[in-house]
């Protein structure tokens, strides 16, 4: 397996040159995005896809690149592979040509299907998808052996608008799989948070899909604004500082959820991920220390021995909040883990999925650092 990372730089040329490292072979191409317009990625892609006629051409927008062992914005980034013995298979769908979410996963699902299939990296718009909808209907459609990692496009800090990439097009609304196939293929994974509980125990007594309207009888925004002090006014975006825990009734595992959005009209909040009424939720609130613990014992988890491999980092948006100026920190401490044979990608999410911390099958999460990592045998 061989990798070549490039970079747009300001003259919207790839960075170095990809005829003269190996775009020719490329079986695949993840592109990732910040703070970029569309017509400049549409550009740089019709570039590329010159450069690298064979490859499967997969990415999104992003909160934030991670390309190496750096922290990127204002850039399109690319990372290709070229496999020796796995087979590739991409399959994308549009929520408006399906019924529901569920509909789409199933699509999906079945364009996968095929002798050999191991694993799903899923890329989803990050907004217009509802994220644990995709993941369980993944779940359920794909068999249990195949594993699926994967994370929610983002738009930075604005909440406005996020796409996906599949060969040359750019679409909002939309889910793009890729799928691998082969015995060669070595996957390793981890996904862990590092935020911390604090306050008493609520019961959602209000809401509907993914918005929450009461904690406890009470007005869920009010309850958070009273929480947040001077960072209420920042709503929804200074919400990814207070995450919310959440378990459902009846279960053991505790999931964490972020806010996306808000109605002051109707006093509610939108997270990413369903918000089940009869659920037991608590605040949280992290610091540096606790996610850069997270971030090391996701990348633990994760690690492959030997060299030549790749890992594909998703990271939640609210972490690069909180970290700040630290970010490339947290990325610092994901490539001392995994070892210097190990090129970095990825991005910063609205979402990550994966299976749970104790091996519950794929769902979504907030504010982790999820880690798929990739190696070929021999």
């Amino acid at each position: 397996m061989k990798t070549t990372q490039a970079r747009l730089n300001l003259h919207g040329e790839w960075e170095p040159c990809l005829t003269k490292s190996g775009g020719q072979d490329a079986d695949l191409a993840l592109v990732f995005w910040s703070d970029t317009d569309e017509q400049t990625v549409a550009a740089s892609v019709r570039a590329l896809r010159l450069r690298c006629p064979r490859a499967i051409i997969l990415g999104c927008s992003t909160g934030g690149v991670i390309s190496g062992r750096s922290f990127l914005e204002n850039t399109v980034c690319a990372t290709l592979v070229s496999f020796a013995r796995t087979r590739l298979k991409a399959a994308v769908a549009r929520l408006q040509d399906h019924a529901d979410v569920r509909a789409l996963s199933q699509s999906l699902a079945h364009s996968l299907l095929a002798q050999g299939l191991t694993h799903v990296f899923v890329l989803s718009d990050g907004l217009a998808i509802n994220g644990c909808a995709l993941a369980s209907g993944l779940a359920e459609f794909l068999p249990p052996t195949v594993k699926i990692t994967g994370g929610l496009a983002a738009d930075g800090e604005r909440f406005e608008y996020t796409s996906i990439l599949h060969d040359t097009q750019i679409l909002s609304a939309g889910v793009a799989c890729l799928g691998f196939y082969g015995e060669d293929l070595e996957i390793g994974q981890g996904s862990r948070g590092g935020w911390v509980p604090f306050g008493p125990e609520r019961l959602i007594t209000k809401s509907h899909d993914n918005v929450l309207l009461e904690l406890d009888g009470e007005s869920a925004l009010e309850l958070y604004e009273r929480y947040l002090g001077k960072h209420a006014k920042n709503l929804p975006a200074s919400g990814h500082l207070f995450p919310l825990h959440l378990r459902e009734a009846g279960s053991t595992n505790w999931v964490v959820r972020t806010i996306l959005g808000l109605d002051r009209e109707k006093s509610s909040l939108f997270f990413g991920g369903e918000i089940p009424r009869g659920a037991t939720a608590r605040l949280m609130r992290g610091n540096m220390d606790n996610l850069l613990d997270g971030a090391q014992e996701a990348a633990r988890h994760a690690r492959l021995a030997g060299e030549d491999s790749l890992a594909i980092l998703v990271s939640c948006v609210g972490r690069k909040m909180l970290l700040k100026q630290f970010v490339e920190e947290e990325i610092e401490v994901v490539a001392q883990n995994l070892g210097p044979g190990t090129v970095l990608t990825g991005f910063y999410s609205y979402g990550e999925i994966a299976c749970g911390e104790t091996g519950e099958s794929c769902c979504l999460h907030n504010q982790t650092m999820t880690i798929t990592v990739l190696r070929e045998r021999g």
